[in-house]
């Protein structure tokens, strides 16, 4: 494969490039996602051999045949000589068949409406093809043939015929696009274009239609062959949508006798007396579901024009009749007044009817499903321990449906267009060059270089990785059903994989939507003043876009919980989240989780991918009442990525492998609840929310290290990690330093480590800016230091102990003049201009006496990752020829190599007139390629420091002191 490096702009031509037209594959995914199943088998044809008198035949040529499974029915296409045209074939004969239109139609006005007759002709015809068939409409044919004598023949409602044939559907979208959203309108187009058919009778007051003629023997013959009954009654459970928003949803049953059309049962249940005037939406949910709102039609004049001319078309639907939100939200189309929402009717699967009960969690799983997080959590099935991630790492450590296609199932579901995403390649130099994600391949002229999009995994979307030191960066567009822009996502942020980029744009803008969507009450114009965090959005255009979405999940987002909960106290007694971290005011909160089991001493940070099994159940004070609402046996997750509930997470963070432990919660919105129960949630939608709360049981399984510690591991003993704590106890002993502090301490793994050791240290400290580190660190230096000062012999000699909450890059005067500060594989974890910011910082505000800063070696990385005991997954996610080794932590915004990292000491040391020698843990500095973790030891050896904040700037404190222990007040918290 030929390297692609980045052009200069005037050496390509101004080229513009067309957008390729979709291909049937391409529609189906865009319909289907995943739903869509394409299992290909090889056909092996036999020939007659060419030699006279031989009676065996000989193998001939290889050919594939592919079955498309999709919800609605399978097809399988022709043999073809390569795969990729049966796969294509089978895709073609599956838009045919559900009639979707895949170029633009150039038929006029007056043809499109002909093409309407002759549809509705061929619907109502004797035709044995179109009767012997699955589709759908052929079930509310026979249903006629069950009439008594003298009923007309062929009567369906027109409703129907609109709900059930596509063909029809986009017809009359195309002769009148307001179609698409005004089922009345639609039916009426229909009625227009039946006045002009000569074989079909319509009624002038009703909205059925049927046969002029009978059906034909054969014809009627071939319905009667059809199993489209049942031998019993039936009864269906659905939903009853209240027009009024402010009028809860009831469940009620759908009657169906052994007999009886189903249409007739639904209309009986809305109260209306013609069957024809009940309304139906299109599919809602799954596309297997068969799941629709029927709706009466609201009481206006029908259009009398028996020819209903193209030009004469016109939406006729009252805009003063009540829309319903909930059902207009859900289906996409314009729904008046009260509604049912049933799972009932005939397929393209079977001749059968239908019909699948519809329960109150089925409506809000729907719910929670057209969210920003909602997608997330229904794709892990864990509506409530589940949250959007905050970031994506990498695809091994990535759990659930990814990103993209997260956010492409959010605008399909609220009926915006598919999102924009347009990939730039920036070479070493900065120059940049946008990759068009729709081509292959991308020719560039005057140059045999191609760009080629990865197509190898099913979820990398972009181009393969081009360029040996270039980097990614995605924009995205999300646009209405207009193409009117709603938000653009120009990130500053590059990545070395394409898909990463996409990703993680992808995140970003679900992230953002996701905050939009959970203040509801922020006015739109806070987000007309430019771009947040490279979001730049169109209010106007969102505050369209999103009115009804809006006002739906408003209405189920019952906030009198919340009050009830902060007026007493709840949150306070029962959280150890940042929100309430300064709430604390008795040592033992530090261990409000109930955790029980023996201690194994490991515990998982960030970095780490948690097992877990829990239940969530939820409890009601002075009531025997505990409902579980959720489960799983065995829940993975990446610590400090965000993608659980903080309280669980914080959970899981104070407990080593095998232990359990329990807390209890505050309710979530009541519709996340209901979503959650399943069936329980018929009876918990009449619970009173009063005094409930949720009470979580969790048992941690295991947890798998971070990849950089796993390379480590599996190349060295000890591992680099204990072996960077030997060497910073190897420079506390010899200097007899007394105080402490470690920059980025994290979780607190080298202050923890350092209690197994005699040391001359009384005074350790630890600065960090994640709470949920300092909030473990706390637990285990309580745990470790309370057991020390008990005992009758201790290693320590350590009189004091301090956590603050604060960034490495800001000075705070508390922490000047230490003995010695430790940075241990933390700078990698900043960009580098926040990393030598650091530098000057800490060398020239805080000025320790000693500074032992640590950091991979980036020459040392393939030795580590030719014996990392990688997955084949994530082999195969950095299979490329072209791209340097990876740096060894997602997390990592650089990695030097040995002379980077020595000009980058040396300058500050010279900077700050202070020495620095060289050494490193892991391999040997004589040999190559050096250490696998490079250290610098700063030493300042003035003895009359002046410093320079003094004599500069105020003094002031910039750290919030969250932990402190001493040897004769134990632990305690600044409040």
């Amino acid at each position: 494969m030929t390297q692609v490096k980045a052009m200069e702009v005037e050496e390509i031509p101004a080229v513009v490039a067309k957008r390729p037209p979709p291909t049937p594959k391409a529609i189906i995914h865009l319909k289907y996602g995943k739903n869509a199943c394409y299992k290909t088998e090889e056909v092996v044809e036999s020939v007659q051999t060419g030699c006279p008198g031989l009676s065996f035949l000989q193998k001939g040529p290889c050919f594939y045949r592919c079955s498309l499974q999709l919800p609605e029915f399978s097809i399988t296409s022709e043999p073809f000589k390569k795969k990729k045209d049966a796969e294509q074939s089978a895709a073609k004969l599956a838009i045919e068949k559900l009639g979707i239109q895949t170029t633009a139609s150039d038929l006029t006005m007056q043809e499109a409406h002909d093409e309407l007759v002759s549809r509705i002709s061929y619907l109502f015809s004797d035709e044995v093809k179109f009767l012997s068939s699955l589709h759908p409409l052929t079930g509310h044919f026979k249903q006629t043939l069950r009439k008594s004598e003298g009923e007309p023949h062929g009567c369906v409602p027109a409703p129907v015929l609109a709900a059930y044939d596509s063909k029809l559907n986009n017809l009359c979208k195309y002769i009148n696009p307001k179609a698409e959203s005004n089922i009345l309108l639609t039916v009426e187009l229909i009625m227009g274009a039946a006045r002009s058919c000569d074989s079909v009778v319509t009624s002038e007051e009703t909205f059925w239609i049927w046969k002029q003629t009978p059906y034909i023997q054969e014809a009627k013959q071939e319905l009667l062959n059809k199993n489209s009954g049942f031998e019993e009654d039936i009864s269906v459970e659905a939903l009853y949508i209240p027009c009024s928003i402010e009028k809860p949803i009831k469940r009620v049953s759908i009657d169906v006798l052994s007999n009886g059309y189903y249409m007739d049962a639904i209309a009986q249940k809305l109260g209306v007396m013609d069957t024809s005037h009940v309304l139906v939406s299109r599919i809602v949910g799954k596309a297997s579901s068969e799941m629709r709102f029927y709706f009466s039609a609201p009481q206006l004049p029908l259009q009398v024009d028996s020819t209903c001319s193209p030009s004469n078309a016109k939406e006729t639907m009252d805009t003063d009749a009540t829309l319903n939100a909930r059902a207009c939200y859900f289906s996409g189309q314009e729904i008046h007044g009260d509604a049912i929402l049933a799972a009932i009717g005939y397929s393209w699967r079977t001749t059968d009817l239908f019909n699948e009960n519809v329960s109150m969690d089925a409506y809000y799983r729907m719910l929670v499903g057209r969210l920003p997080d909602g997608g997330y959590k229904l794709s892990r099935d864990a509506i409530l321990a589940a949250e959007l991630p905050l970031k994506f790492t990498n695809r091994s450590n990535w759990r659930g449906s990814f990103p993209k296609d997260l956010l492409s199932t959010f605008c399909r579901q609220n009926w915006l267009s598919e999102p924009e995403f347009s990939s730039v390649y920036i070479d070493e130099s900065g120059q940049s060059s946008e990759i068009l994600e729709t081509c292959k391949k991308l020719k560039l002229s005057n140059s045999s270089k191609e760009v080629v999009e990865n197509g190898g995994t099913g979820d990398a979307n972009g181009v393969e990785s081009v360029g040996q030191k270039g980097t990614f960066r995605c924009e995205v567009k999300i646009l209405s059903r207009n193409k009117d822009l709603i938000i653009v996502y120009s990130p500053q942020e590059a990545f070395r994989k394409p898909n990463d980029a996409i990703q993680n744009a992808s995140l970003e803008v679900l992230s953002w939507l996701n905050r939009y969507f959970k203040h509801l009450n922020v006015s739109t114009e806070k987000y007309s003043s430019g771009d947040i965090h490279g979001i730049h959005v169109y209010p106007h255009t969102i505050q369209k876009e999103f009115a009804l979405c809006l006002s739906v999940q408003n209405a189920h987002q019952d906030t009198s919980v919340y009050n009830a909960r902060q007026s007493n106290g709840f949150q306070r007694c029962t959280s150890v989240g940042p929100q309430c971290m300064n709430m604390y005011s008795k040592q033992n909160e530090l261990q409000s989780f109930h955790i029980e089991g023996q201690d194994s001493g490991v515990y998982p940070s960030s970095g780490y991918l948690a097992c877990i099994s829990y239940s969530i159940s939820i409890k009601q004070a002075g009531e025997h009442m505990k409902e579980l609402l959720e489960k799983c046996d065995e829940f993975e997750f990446e610590i400090g990525s965000g993608a659980v509930s903080p309280l669980l997470e914080a959970c899981v963070t104070q407990m080593s492998i095998n232990q359990s432990a329990c807390f209890i919660s505050e309710l979530p919105p009541w519709h996340l609840i209901l979503a959650a129960a399943r069936n329980q949630a018929n009876s918990l939608s009449l619970l009173s929310m009063q005094d409930c709360w949720l009470e979580y049981s969790i048992n941690l399984i295991r947890a798998t290290e971070p990849m950089e510690d796993r390379m480590e591991q599996a190349l060295f003993s000890p591992p680099l990690s204990k072996q960077r704590v030997e060497y910073a106890l190897k420079h506390i002993n010899e200097s007899g330093a007394a105080t402490l502090v470690d920059f980025g301490c994290g979780s607190g793994s080298l202050l923890e480590s350092l209690m197994s050791y005699p040391t001359s240290l009384e005074k350790i400290v630890g600065v960090d800016i994640s709470r949920k580190g300092l909030t473990r660190a706390a637990k285990v230096l309580h745990s470790k230091l309370n057991a020390n000062s008990e005992a009758l012999t201790s290693n320590t000699s350590i009189k004091s102990a301090l956590l603050y909450d604060g960034s490495i890059t800001v000075f705070d005067q508390r922490l000047y003049g230490f003995d010695i500060g430790t940075c241990l594989e933390v700078i990698e974890h900043m960009e580098e201009d926040q990393a030598s910011l650091f530098g000057d910082v800490a060398l020239g505000f805080f000025c320790p006496k000693i500074l032992i800063v640590s950091t991979p070696n980036y020459e040392y990385n393939p030795i580590l990752q030719k014996n990392s005991p990688s997955s084949q997954e994530e082999k195969e996610e950095d299979k490329t020829e072209f791209l340097p080794c990876k740096f060894r932590n997602y997390d990592h915004k650089f990695e030097w190599t040995r002379k980077q990292f020595q000009c980058w000491a040396s300058d500050l040391a010279s900077r700050h007139k202070y020495n620095v020698e060289f050494s490193g843990v892991g391999g040997s500095g004589d040999l190559e390629p050096g250490f696998a973790s490079q250290i610098a030891v700063f030493r300042n050896h003035q003895v009359n420091q002046e410093d320079h904040f003094l004599r500069t700037e105020e003094m002031t404190n910039h750290y919030e002191l969250i932990w402190e222990w001493d040897n004769n007040c134990k632990s305690r918290l600044s409040l």
